[in-house]
């Protein structure tokens, strides 16, 4: 398969009324942590940027979310400085009120003066859907009506500590999307950084030897043997899932969410048990914090798992020409992914649903993850068995530096210390 440069834009543009644009707008998105808007200090507004579209988000005082044009349809001013009150906010230049749906609730002066509501009916604000779950804010901007807001098996998960992370990469969202079905690249990219910037070839981990992709009711599924293993390797029996359209799932959750053209939030949702020791366990609240891409110095940092990854998806250029690219047979995964999104912009187009919408399920019941990745999410471990989990990274990738979390540098000191006390590693 060739990709055509007009395939190509129909995979990467997500502007109201392209293609990718409008099978983007039918599943939600997250976009921001629940965290951002709790505390007394908090602020209850956000600017936020989806799918080439400006908007805020805000949080009324009754925990609602909405979603809402940047400017209030009076004179323009800006609702990002408008007072979120329950059931809407309001702007703070003349007072307009607008309900979670965009509708003109209140227009206090024309109100007053006019002695009824004819005025306000006629006015109404873009405003899309947005809700909390699972310690995430969603955003949906598609048709009504809105499907459900995945629930998969590991948001059920008890006595775990979670985490979510924010970073922001400067490409289009399908090349980072396309990393998640490629294999290889965690050889060259992540096992063998380090002796490749050293020079050092006699370090370089075991090559892959055998690859196999199945599909999977909600998008794919890869597995993977080094030199050395057979098929009773965890990589090769349980595998890591490309899930429609943005998400990846090894043993955490990772979306690739489309700010612009240009631009993708990547979103990454962290839960790892904790001792049984240290069971049971509840977060009232699930921590975030942003990821950090530079040193001090202006440097890129390229230590960490994502760090890495967001050198070489940002390296493709803003968006990747995929006329030009020589594809080989480690690629396969790749273009099992491409056909399946062409075949999802196809039913958009006919006026059905893509895959992995989810419509008709108990809101309830987790959607449960194929082979043995419950398994191996479920696992719980002894404190011993975290510090010996540390001790082996530690050794086999110094460049962390006795950082813990490895898949991204600039997690806050505190929330070290509070994963760090949920794991039993100080009182």
């Amino acid at each position: 398969m060739v990709t055509t440069a007009q395939q190509n834009r129909e995979l990467t543009e997500t502007g109201r009324g392209t293609p990718m644009g409008e099978l983007l707008r039918r599943y939600w998105h997250p976009i921001a942590a629940e965290a951002e808007f709790l505390g007394e200090d908090a602020p209850a507004t956000k600017a936020v940027r989806l799918l080439g579209e400006d908007l805020v988000l805000y949080r009324t005082p009754s925990g609602a979310f909405g979603l809402i044009e940047p400017h209030c349809p009076h004179r323009r001013a800006g609702l990002l400085y408008g007072y979120a009150e329950d059931g809407g906010i309001r702007c703070s230049y003349h007072g307009w009120k607008f309900g979670l749906d965009g509708r003109c609730l209140q227009a206090p002066y024309e109100d007053t003066v006019s002695g009824n509501a004819r005025f306000r009916d006629g006015i109404c604000a873009l405003a899309y859907e947005a809700r909390a779950f699972a310690g995430l804010v969603w955003a949906y901007l598609g048709p009504a009506p809105a499907p459900l807001i995945p629930n998969w098996e590991p948001f059920t998960y008890e006595d775990c500590f979670k985490q979510i992370l924010f970073h922001h990469v400067d490409c289009n969202w399908l090349q980072c999307q396309e990393n998640s079905i490629d294999p290889v690249h965690f050889e060259w990219l992540h096992n063998n950084w380090l002796p490749g910037q050293d020079g050092a070839t006699d370090r370089y981990a075991p090559t892959h030897t055998r690859l196999g992709f199945d599909e999977w009711e909600h998008g794919f599924m890869y597995r993977r043997l080094h030199r050395g293993e057979d098929e009773t390797s965890d990589a090769w029996n349980t595998g890591r899932l490309c899930i429609m359209p943005n998400l990846f799932a090894p043993l955490h959750f990772e979306w690739r969410v489309p700010i612009d053209d240009e631009n993708t939030l990547s979103v990454v949702w962290v839960f790892e048990k904790v001792p049984e020791e240290r069971g049971p366990y509840r977060q009232e609240v699930i921590p975030y914090w942003w990821g950090a891409t530079h040193d001090d110095r202006g440097r890129p940092i390229t230590s960490h798992v994502l760090n890495q990854d967001l050198l070489s998806w940002a390296g493709q250029g803003a968006i990747a020409d995929r006329t030009k690219e020589h594809l080989g047979r480690s690629d396969h995964g790749v273009l099992l992914f491409r056909k399946r999104l062409l075949a999802d912009l196809a039913a958009v187009q006919r006026g059905e649903d893509p895959s992995c919408v989810f419509r008709d399920l108990d809101p309830e019941a987790p959607i449960p993850f194929p082979n043995d990745l419950a398994r191996r999410t479920l696992h719980v471990p002894t404190v011993d068995a975290v510090r010996a989990r540390l001790a082996a990274i530690g050794k086999a990738v110094p460049s962390l530096q006795g950082d813990p979390f490895f898949l991204m540098a600039g997690q806050p000191a505190a929330l070290r210390a509070e994963w760090e006390q949920a794991m039993g590693l100080r009182g």
